[in-house]
C-alpha cells in the first residue's frame, strides 16, 4: 500500500529513476577517479560532467540514447578544450561563450539529440570555467571526461536500465493506483457533510487532474512501449474509457447528492458554487449504504492487478457491478441516484476492458450474462479498433518566427548583458549570471513564464545560501562526507525538479556551497555573490525576453486558446458526425490533441495565475476560462468515446438528428476562435432552445432517461452551455434568446 501511494505520486517512477541514474553515474565516476588518486579539482569536474552526460539524454529508445551519448563525448572534449584555451583571453572567450549559447539553444530545433548535444556543450564549457581548467591540464581532464561518460553509459544501460516497455508498465500501474484513489475520494463525497463538501471537492479535483496527467503520460509513451500500432490504439482506447468513466461517476454522484442539477464546472473550478444538498441521498438509508459498498468494491476491482488473483471473490464483485448496466438490476430510487449505479456499471466495464487490453484473456468460468455481454462488446470493439495515425504537418515558420531562433537570439542578448554585468560583480565568477540567464529560458515560451521562473530561482538560491553556510561549517575538510552530501542533494534536485523549481534551485545552491568547500574557495562572500549573480542573470533574461523579439504572455495564451478551441471544434464536429451516421474518424487521436493543447494552455497561464501577480481579476478570469475549457474537453472526450462505438455496437445506433444539434455548437466555437484571433470580429454567439428540444421538435419521440442517446444529449447540452459560458470572460457578444417553448429532456 505504501509503495502504491509512492508510485502514484511519481507516475512511471520517472523522477526516482532520473535521480538514481544521475546519482549512480556520479558515484561510479567518483569511485573510479578516487581509486586512481586524482585531485579534488578533477573529482569535481568528473562529477559535474557525469551529471550532464546523464540528464541531457532525452530519447526514449536505448539505441538513440547510445548514439547521442557517443556524439556527446567529442562535443564535451571540444567544449573543455576551448574553455581552457580561451580562459586567459577575456574578449575572445566572452564572444565565443555567446556564440556557444546561441548554437546550444538553436540546436533544439533538431529534436532531442540536438537539444542534448547543445546542453552538453554549454554545461561542459561552464564546468571548465568552474574548475579553472588550463591548457597544461587538458590531457588528464580528457581522461576525466572519458571516465564520466563511460560511467554514465554503464549506469544507464546496465546498472539502472530502463526500456519504454518497462516505463509504460509502471505508468499503467500508476494509472491504476490513481484511479483507485479517485474512487476512494468518491466515497468521502458520498458521506460528506455540507461544511466538508468544498474540501472533499478540492480533493476530487486534485485526484482527477492527477489521473488525467497519468493518462496523458501513457498516451505519449504508447508508440515506443507497445509491440505494434494496433496494441497502442487498443491501450489508448481503454485508458481513455477508464478516465472518462471515472470522471463521469464523480459528476453523477455530485448530481445525486444535490437538490438541483450539478454543473460539471464544479469539478474543475476551485471555489465554484456548490449546489445545495437535497433529499435524493440520505446518509443512513439502504440505497446510500449500497452505494458506499459498491464504491468500495469498485476501488477493490480497480486497485487489484490480475496477477494478484482474487479468484471467485473478485469475479463476484465484478459481476455485481457490471449488472448495473442492465436496467432490471437498478435499485428503486430517483433517476439521479439510478444514474450513479449506471455510472458504477460503466466504470466496471471500463476496468474490465483495461484488464483485457493489458493482461490478455482471463478466466470466464464465473461470468454472469451481464459480464458475458460486456466481454462480447469489448471483443467487438477490439476487432474494429485500427492503429492508423496521421502525422500533422508542422507549422511552416522560418527565420525569426521560428521559436528556437527567437529563443537563441534572446538568450544570446541576455547572456551578453549578464557577462558585462557579471564582470562588474566579479571577474572570477561572472559565469553564474550567464548560467541563470540560460536556465530561465529553458522550457519557457513567454515573458511572463521567464519572470516567474527567474523569481523562483532567486528564491531558491537565497534559501540555498543559508543552507550552504550551515553545511560548510559542518563538513569542514571531510572530502568524502561532502561528496556524499552532494549526491544526496543531486538526487533531491532531480526528484523535486518537476514539482518545484524553487526547491530544485535550493538544492543546487546548497550543493554548490559544498563544491566550493571542496575546492577550498568557500566563503560567505562567495555565496552572497552567488545570490547577486543569480539576481543579475534573472534580470538580464527578463530584459532580453521583454525587449528582444518579445512574446508577451497575452499573445502566447491567445494563440494557445485559439488552438484549444479549434481542437475542441475538431473533436466535437467529428464525434457528432459519426454519431449522426457519418464516416468513421480517428476520434481518440483528435481527443488526445485537444488534451495536449489544453495542457499547453494551462502551463502558459501559470504566470497569470501565480500568487505574485498583482492583477487579481485577470488571475480569476484565467482560472475560470481554463476550468470552462477543461469541462468542455471532458464532454468532448465523452462524445468521442461514445461515437467510436457506433460502427460496431449492437446497442448504440446512429441518429441523423444529432447533426443539426451540433451545428450551433460548431458555430459558437467558430465565433470564439474568430474573436480570440481578431478582437474586432463582430459575430455573436447563438443561443436558443435546448439540444433535446431541438431533436424532439416535430413530434419525435422523447428520449428515454438513462439511454445512450440521453447520455449523448446531456453531453451536447452541457458542452453547449459551457461554450456559451466562455462568451463573458472572453468579451464576446451573445445573441438574445428567441422566444420559444423549451423542453429539457437532458435533465
Amino acid at each position: 500500500m505504501t509503495w502504491d501511494r509512492f508510485a502514484a505520486s511519481d507516475p512511471g517512477l520517472l523522477r526516482l529513476m532520473a535521480g538514481l541514474r544521475t546519482v549512480g553515474a556520479i558515484a561510479l565516476t567518483l569511485v573510479v577517479l578516487g581509486s586512481l588518486g586524482v585531485g579534488v579539482t578533477r573529482l569535481v569536474a568528473g562529477a559535474m560532467t557525469a551529471m550532464v552526460a546523464t540528464f541531457a539524454i532525452r530519447e526514449k529508445e536505448r539505441r538513440p540514447q547510445a548514439v547521442t551519448l557517443a556524439c556527446g563525448f567529442p562535443v564535451a572534449l571540444v567544449a573543455m578544450s576551448l574553455g581552457a584555451l580561451l580562459h586567459s583571453h577575456v574578449v575572445a572567450g566572452d564572444l565565443f561563450f555567446i556564440a556557444l549559447i546561441f548554437a546550444a539553444v538553436y540546436s533544439r530545433r533538431f529534436g532531442d539529440r540536438g537539444t542534448a548535444l547543445g546542453l552538453i556543450g554549454f554545461q561542459v564549457y561552464f564546468v571548465s570555467l568552474f574548475v579553472g581548467a588550463s591548457v597544461s591540464g587538458l590531457p588528464p581532464m580528457y581522461g576525466t571526461l572519458a571516465v564520466a561518460f563511460a560511467a554514465s553509459a554503464v549506469v544507464r544501460f546496465a546498472a539502472v536500465p530502463d526500456t519504454p516497455e518497462r516505463l509504460l508498465g509502471r505508468l499503467r500501474g500508476a494509472f491504476r493506483v490513481r484511479m483507485a484513489q479517485l474512487v476512494s475520494v468518491y466515497t468521502k463525497l458520498l458521506d460528506a457533510e455540507p461544511e466538508q463538501l468544498e474540501k472533499v471537492l478540492e480533493d476530487v479535483r486534485r485526484r482527477t487532474a492527477r489521473l488525467h496527467e497519468t493518462a496523458l503520460m501513457i498516451q505519449n509513451r504508447l508508440e515506443e512501449g507497445t509491440r505494434d500500432s494496433a496494441t497502442a490504439a487498443l491501450v489508448q482506447r481503454r485508458i481513455a474509457d477508464a478516465e472518462i468513466a471515472a470522471e463521469r461517476l464523480g459528476v453523477l454522484l455530485l448530481n445525486a447528492r444535490s437538490a438541483e442539477r450539478a454543473d460539471t464546472l464544479t469539478l474543475h473550478l476551485p471555489n465554484a458554487p456548490v449546489p445545495p444538498a437535497g433529499g435524493r441521498l440520505r446518509a443512513h438509508d439502504d440505497i446510500t449504504a449500497t452505494l458506499r459498498r459498491d464504491l468500495t468494491a469498485l476501488r477493490l476491482l480497480v486497485s487489484r492487478p490480475v496477477a494478484d488473483g482474487g479468484g471467485t471473490a473478485v469475479a463476484h464483485v465484478r459481476n455485481r457491478l457490471l449488472g448495473y448496466r442492465d436496467e432490471d438490476n437498478l435499485p428503486q430510487a430517483s433517476m439521479a441516484v439510478q444514474d450513479v449505479f449506471r455510472g458504477i456499471g460503466e466504470a466496471a466495464r471500463a476496468v474490465l476492458g483495461l484488464r483485457l487490453a493489458l493482461d490478455g484473456p482471463q478466466d470466464e468460468s464465473d461470468d454472469t450474462p451481464a459480464t458475458t455481454r460486456s466481454r462480447e462488446e469489448l471483443d467487438a470493439e477490439d476487432i474494429a479498433i485500427a492503429g492508423a495515425e496521421e502525422d500533422e504537418p508542422e507549422e511552416d515558420r522560418t527565420g525569426l518566427e521560428r521559436p528556437t531562433t527567437r529563443a537563441a537570439v534572446q538568450v544570446s542578448v541576455g547572456s551578453a548583458l549578464a557577462i558585462v554585468g557579471g564582470e562588474f560583480l566579479s571577474s572570477q565568477r561572472w559565469y553564474w549570471a550567464v548560467l541563470t540567464c540560460w536556465v530561465v529560458f529553458l522550457n519557457t515560451s513567454s515573458t511572463g513564464e521567464i519572470l516567474v521562473k527567474g523569481y523562483r530561482r532567486l528564491l531558491g538560491t537565497v534559501l540555498g545560501v543559508v543552507a550552504g553556510v550551515a553545511l560548510a561549517g559542518v563538513v569542514g575538510n571531510h572530502t568524502w562526507t561532502a561528496f556524499g552530501l552532494v549526491l544526496v542533494f543531486i538526487f533531491a534536485m532531480f526528484f523535486t525538479a518537476p514539482l518545484s523549481y524553487a526547491l530544485m534551485s535550493f538544492f543546487v545552491t546548497a550543493m554548490l556551497g559544498l563544491l566550493y568547500t571542496l575546492l577550498n574557495t568557500y566563503s560567505f562572500s562567495v555565496l552572497v555573490l552567488r545570490v547577486e549573480e543569480t539576481a543579475l542573470g534573472a534580470v538580464c533574461g527578463i530584459i532580453a525576453a521583454a525587449v528582444v523579439l518579445p512574446v508577451h504572455t497575452d499573445r502566447r495564451t491567445d494563440e494557445l486558446l485559439a488552438t484549444v478551441l479549434m481542437r475542441l471544434s475538431d473533436v466535437t464536429a467529428a464525434a457528432v458526425e459519426q454519431l449522426s451516421g457519418g464516416p468513421a474518424a480517428d476520434l481518440l487521436d483528435k481527443a488526445r490533441d485537444l488534451d495536449t493543447a489544453l495542457d499547453d494552455l494551462r502551463s502558459s497561464t501559470k504566470p497569470l495565475t501565480h500568487p505574485i501577480t498583482p492583477l487579481r481579476a485577470r488571475r480569476q478570469t484565467a482560472r475560470y476560462v481554463v476550468a470552462l475549457l477543461e469541462t468542455c474537453a471532458y464532454h468532448a472526450r465523452s462524445l468521442a468515446a461514445t461515437a467510436e462505438l457506433v460502427p460496431y455496437s449492437r446497442t448504440i445506433a446512429a441518429d441523423p438528428r444529432l447533426r443539426a444539434a451540433g451545428r450551433r455548437i460548431a458555430h459558437n466555437i467558430g465565433v470564439l476562435v474568430a474573436h480570440v484571433q481578431d478582437e474586432d470580429a463582430v459575430s455573436a454567439l447563438e443561443t436558443g432552445a435546448s439540444i433535446a428540444s431541438m431533436l424532439e421538435a416535430g413530434g419525435s419521440r422523447e428520449v428515454r432517461h438513462g439511454s445512450i442517446t440521453h447520455r449523448v444529449l446531456r453531453h451536447l447540452q452541457r458542452l453547449d452551455e459551457q461554450v456559451v459560458g466562455l462568451a463573458r470572460p472572453l468579451g464576446v457578444t451573445v445573441a438574445s434568446r428567441p422566444k420559444s417553448p423549451e423542453r429539457t429532456g437532458t435533465r
